[in-house]
């Protein structure tokens, strides 16, 4: 599919079902002048396909159909309209907003029915003919395993823009992000995976535009096969080849944000650049007959991935930027539209078999963000193996437990244990959950201790966009202050935060930015600001919390107890007999059920051990505090001879003293970790 190079030309081949007739029309190497149009009348089912002798890389072209123009069933050909290929490689041009690239004629009283017969090519990006050939040298993929992965949420532009180690020419480009300076930045870190916010070819919104904004975030995706130009220097694939492979060299993972559930076409009021014109109903999931769109997504129109094509072009795209830029897995943006099938949600769907069953896509990470606003959107838990999944609940139970709200306790114990309650079946991992705190959709950890109310009226919209309930906290002043108690209680705040993220099982994601205390100034939907609000602020980095990362990171890599595979149920181990949960209050007791329900326990201990099933004995035990409540007498397990203190969030410039026998008490909002000493364990009485 697509354009593809052949000893004496190329050969072009694309998708319709219900096309009458398709052209191909070539370009100037520029875009700007149609130089001819050629039938392509060889047809093997749906797929027209024609071979021109003598082209070769750098031809630029597009295709015009011809078809019924019958928007009530469905239909929207337009052969005024210049479609750019739906497995562009490249893209020449970018997309300049004009009425031109409607269908149908903007003001006419029919509306979308109207027929528009303007041409549109002088503002449609167009496709390049490329090679994705690269010397690869002997880069391999790190393939991290999942118990040791750490992930970073990252920005191309937003991380680099102000980065004092990046060359300013490589700033906002794949190239600075994989600088030396990034690179070491990570490193000790102890990031083991990058997930880059979309960088498959996106649009800019009209109505960004006309305010004078950007698509910052780039969820609005035009060509799945092309990255995205803004971030290169050169406009070439092999920037984005070598951003991967010294990546790679460093140990490094790359994983995609990817947007299959729409496309930048949108509704029946949007362009006609690709998709629509081609085949829209074939390529959409169509509503009311076929004039209007499945909405799910909440961005006028979603993928139709139950079509074979379809669904053809998705796993082709997946598998393009495995094979030819050797990247290591997706996160999937709204994942449950990509599963739903006529009856609704199935994890069994047609997309989850295929990807599953594919040699090169089942060997990568695959990370779902489980949820979309359609019916039945919310499906956290309910993604089959080998996926990852983002874990919301894991988001705001720790928020709402170090807030103070009452009643989260028994909630903060399910999130440390990897959230079993969701992700225990079906034989799947405690690494299921992917463990947040923050990502790119809400406040930044610096915003969410500093503001309790959204501040978005740089989008536009009058504050009303983003999410309305953060479960955020100022800490006593809202936005910035000088007032040193607030601001060590928000520095305290933060590290409990992290703290509790590193110390969970599951797989952790850090968001860009929160390890030097980034703000947003209260922003939590940041996805049209392409400047100081969401570019990271390298220069003012808060040192001692990037410090305090680094050893959380160390910490966790030097404990395995904490980052295992199977799930802790507090069965006995048959090594020992001694569970590999306790869980137990300050005073040493363990909890009785009704005390799980008391708003008053703010102090939660937990003693764990390598799971009883399959685990190893010989690794020590940890046993960790989070108090959320005010100083408490602190009794240490006896189920060890010794404890040594490995970690007190009341003290983050300092090396814990390691005499857990001087620790008598649980400082006020804090996090204490323990390992034991040499020994075999004592037995308890549950």
């Amino acid at each position: 599919m697509g354009a593809s190079l052949t000893g004496d030309g190329v050969n072009f081949a694309v998708f319709s079902a219900h096309a009458e007739r398709i052209e191909l029309c070539i370009f100037t190497s520029d875009g700007r002048k149609e130089l001819c149009r050629l039938p392509i009348t060889e047809r093997d089912g749906d797929i027209w396909h024609i071979h021109v002798g003598g082209l070769t890389v750098g031809t630029v072209y597009g295709f015009r159909a011809h078809g019924p123009y019958a928007p009530e069933q469905g239909h929207r050909f337009n052969p005024n309209k210049l479609l750019l290929d739906p497995y562009a490689r490249a893209l020449e041009g970018r997309l300049k907003w004009s009425d031109a690239l409607m269908g149908y004629k903007i003001g006419s009283p029919r509306g979308d029915l109207s027929f528009d017969t303007r041409d549109s090519a002088f503002a449609v990006p167009k496709a390049v003919v490329t090679d994705s050939s690269f010397t690869w040298g002997n880069d391999r993929p790190p393939q991290t395993p999942r118990i040791d992965t750490v992930i970073y949420e990252t920005h191309v532009k937003s991380m680099t823009a102000l980065h004092p180690g990046v060359e300013k020419g490589l700033r906002g480009t794949y190239l600075g992000l994989s600088s030396d300076a990034v690179i070491d930045h990570l490193q000790k870190l102890g990031v083991t995976a990058v997930e880059l916010l979309p960088v498959q070819a996106y649009i800019d919104d009209r109505f960004l535009v006309s305010r004078g904004l950007r698509n910052h975030w780039g969820y609005n995706t035009l060509a799945f096969f092309a990255p995205e130009a803004r971030y290169m220097s050169q406009g070439a694939l092999w920037e984005f080849q070598t951003m991967v492979r010294r990546f790679h060299t460093a140990g490094i993972e790359v994983i995609l944000d990817v947007v299959y559930n729409h496309t930048a076409e949108g509704d029946e009021w949007g362009p006609t650049v690709c998709f629509r014109g081609l085949d829209n109903a074939s390529y959409y999931r169509l509503a009311d007959g076929g004039r209007h769109y499945a909405n799910d997504a909440g961005t006028g129109n979603m993928l139709n991935v139950t079509h074979p094509m379809v669904l053809r072009m998705v796993m082709d795209s997946l598998r393009y930027w495995v094979e030819a830029a050797h990247v290591d897995g997706f996160r999937f943006d709204l994942a449950t539209a990509l599963g739903r099938e006529a009856h609704g949600f199935d994890p069994n769907g047609g997309f989850f078999d295929a990807i599953r069953q594919d040699p090169a896509l089942s060997r990568v990470k695959l990370i779902a963000e489980p949820w979309d606003i359609g019916p039945g959107g919310y499906q956290l838990g309910a993604y089959p193996h080998p996926f990852h999944e983002w874990n919301d609940r894991f988001r705001d139970g720790l928020r709402r437990f170090w807030k103070g709200d009452a009643g989260m306790t028994r909630d903060l114990a399910a999130r440390l244990l990897g959230s079993a309650e969701r992700f225990d079946h079906s034989g799947r991992a405690a690494t299921s959950s992917v463990n947040f705190v923050t990502s790119h959709d809400g406040f930044t950890l610096e915003d969410l201790v500093s503001f309790t109310i959204k501040r978005n009226f740089a989008n536009g919209e009058d504050n009303r966009d983003g999410h309305q309930e953060n479960h955020s906290d100022n800490l006593g002043v809202e936005g910035p202050t000088q007032d040193p108690k607030v601001l060590a209680a928000r520095a305290q705040r933060k590290r409990n935060l992290l703290a509790t993220l590193f110390l969970s099982q599951g797989v952790p994601m850090l968001l860009a930015g929160d390890e030097v205390g980034h703000s947003q100034g209260g922003n939590n939907n940041a996805y049209a600001q392409d400047n100081e609000t969401s570019w990271i602020d390298w220069p003012r980095a808060d040192a001692d919390l990037l410090g305090f990362v680094r050893r959380l990171a160390a910490l966790r890599r030097s404990l395995p107890i904490l980052r295992q595979r199977r799930f802790l149920h507090a069965r006995p181990r048959p090594s020992d007999g001694v569970p590999d949960v306790i869980w137990r209050r300050a005073d040493g007791t363990v909890p009785l059920s009704e005390e799980w329900h008391d708003p008053a326990f703010r102090c939660l201990c937990v003693e764990l051990r390598m799971a009883a099933e399959g685990g190893d004995p010989s690794h020590d035990a940890v046993f960790a505090v989070f108090n959320c409540g005010a100083e408490a007498a602190l009794h240490l397990p006896e189920t060890a001879p010794a404890w040594e203190l490995m970690l007190d969030t009341t003290q983050p410039g300092h090396a814990p003293s390691g005499k857990a026998s001087d620790l008598t008490s649980a400082p006020a909002r804090s996090v204490l970790l323990f390992r034991s000493l040499a020994g075999n364990p004592k037995g308890v009485t549950p």
